[in-house]
């Protein structure tokens, strides 16, 4: 384990001043990234002194490195401290490579050309660029001086000479225009006034104004929504690829046709309020934006909690707002695929047969179960009574081999539920968790985007894990907030609990916002969408 002491020599070798130090320690993570760029590093120059360029180059590694591509790290060690890789637009150009090229087999010649290996920008080639950029700008120059956007002179010199140094051709600029411009002067120096508009005078008579036009959830979230291409998961943060990820990949967009694919899964246990429909906008919406269809799914995995009417009463929601599912599914639909899922991952040893009681395994720093190790044939033939109905409820639950970001440990995959389903009638006693059934219907029916809210965060790694642990195609997770309103009620359970105590008359009670309450009072479902995507925008914005 390395002491604070290495870890700080470690940091010294790239050059950080104490106060860069001490400041890096407290991200223990990037620390200990640097630590290991450090070690690659000095095995590399072997006692040899490291460059300036090149510590900071290889500090960049350590900021800005994706988590898909750590296993390249030995790769861009090398390429920096042998001088292949020497700026920073280099540097970015090995990262999108490597990003869009996940395989583990790597062509280092098409990897260099890339990345301009070899490519050297004299100080003559950039002069000469920045003599050409500037000509083709010098009336607007002349004319607007030091209140010239520079930026967009350097954005074009970029494009002109990528693999050029950065601060070399800066410095350059700067001559040039000093050169033309001179010395800047007490007017350039002016900070511009603004010009004070008009107020037009009170007219006799005040003209109506306009409704404000009527805008699409997408066109008010607009370039706030930026996600990965069909096809390009690899490419998202956080995204655990594995030597099937890539054939997989190349399935599901066979499958899909490259099309965006999202669903709505709601739980058939209450009617929908206020934060669904900003749900319902964002799934259907977004697919509807890039030509892509959106499933209405059901996730009927709590047999004991859901009614027919709850089905009905989201199916009118849906439609009210105006969006039309590609298909309606049931979590259900997959029971029996999902049961063969489990018992393949009770064969790779990733899940065992647990008798431990709920009270004993609930937070997040439960007992190890004395079951974990038990034999997988032994849990394969546990899972079948299950199914067959020897246990009673609680007595027995399938645990999958994982500690979640949260801290939960091993979270339950089935359990037994003595319930008719709605769907299914008698046929099933054991019912999927939701840690299990969810990234698994999304695999099943080629989800491209999984849109949850975020309390589903600390998920994510835990939902790629069963994927991957499957070998099953995994879709990405993306998280947005959910959507709170101050003053009123929009939580399920707790809607229900008024409804039950009488204190409210039913889902529609004109005091509630659940959506069949909005509809009630007149709200048009044009403005509840409009106020959810003005929301999603201003979300983004802070």
């Amino acid at each position: 384990m390395t002491t604070q002491e290495e870890k700080i020599e470690s940091l010294r070798f790239i050059g950080l001043t104490d106060q860069k130090i001490q400041e890096t320690l407290k991200n223990e993570a990037i620390t200990n990234l640097l630590v290991e760029i450090v070690s690659h590093a000095k095995k590399v120059v072997n006692g040899a002194a490291l460059e300036k360029s090149s510590a900071n180059l290889l500090y960049q590694i350590g900021t800005k490195l994706k988590s898909q591509i750590k296993n390249r790290l030995p790769l861009l060690v090398e390429s920096v401290v042998n001088k292949n890789l020497t700026t920073e637009p280099q540097l970015n150009a090995a990262f999108e490579y490597l990003i869009s090229h996940p395989g583990e087999n790597l062509n280092i010649k098409d990897f260099n050309e890339y990345c301009g290996v070899g490519v050297v920008v004299t100080a003559e080639k950039i002069k000469e660029t920045v003599q050409a950029v500037i000509d083709e700008n010098k009336n607007e120059l002349v004319q607007k001086r030091y209140k010239f956007p520079v930026g967009s002179l350097l954005a074009e010199l970029r494009k002109r000479i990528k693999w050029a140094d950065g601060k070399l051709v800066k410095t350059e600029l700067d001559a040039q225009i000093l050169s033309l411009l001179g010395p800047k002067t007490e007017q350039d120096n002016a900070k511009e006034k603004k010009k004070e508009e008009a107020k037009p005078k009170k007219a006799a008579i005040i003209e109506e104004a306009e409704p404000e036009k009527i805008q699409s959830f997408m066109e008010l979230a607009g370039e706030a929504i930026n996600f990965h291409k069909p096809g390009e998961n690899y490419k998202t943060e956080g995204y655990v690829i594995t030597d099937k990820t890539m054939d997989l990949l190349k399935k599901h967009v066979k499958e899909t046709g490259g099309k965006v694919v999202t669903r709505f899964p709601p739980e058939p246990n209450g009617i929908l309020h206020i934060g669904h429909a900003k749900a319902i906008n964002f799934n259907f919406g977004y697919a509807k934006h890039n030509n892509g269809i959106c499933y209405l799914r059901f996730d009927d995995t709590n047999p004991e909690k859901e009614e027919e009417r709850y089905f009905k009463g989201i199916i009118e929601m849906v439609d009210w707002l105006g969006y039309k599912p590609f298909k309606i599914t049931h979590a259900s639909d997959q029971f029996d695929k999902l049961y063969e899922l489990a018992k393949e991952l009770i064969r790779r040893g990733k899940a065992y047969a647990c008798h431990q009681k709920n009270e004993e395994i609930k937070g997040h720093n439960p007992p190890p179960s004395p079951w974990r190790d038990r034999p997988a044939e032994e849990s394969l033939k546990i899972f079948e009574d299950m199914k067959k109905g020897k246990f009673d409820e609680g007595e027995v639950t399938i645990r999958m081999k994982y500690t979640m970001e949260d801290g939960k440990q091993d979270p339950v995959a089935y359990r037994i539920k003595y319930a008719h389903h709605a769907k299914t009638g008698d046929k099933w006693c054991i019912y999927p968790t939701y840690d299990f059934t969810h990234c698994l219907n999304d695999s099943l029916e080629n989800i491209t985007h999984s849109l949850c809210t975020k309390e589903f965060q600390s998920r994510r790694s835990a939902y790629y894990w069963l994927c991957n642990s499957l070998d099953v195609y995994c879709p990405v997770q993306w998280e947005y907030g959910r959507l709170n309103l101050n003053y009123t009620v929009v939580s399920k359970r707790k809607l229900m609990k008024l409804i039950q105590e009488g204190i409210c008359n039913d889902w529609d009670d004109p005091r509630l916002y659940t959506l069949s309450a909005l509809r009630r009072k007149g709200y048009p479902p044009e403005a509840i969408n409009m106020f959810c995507g003005k929301v999603f925008f201003f979300q983004c914005l802070f």
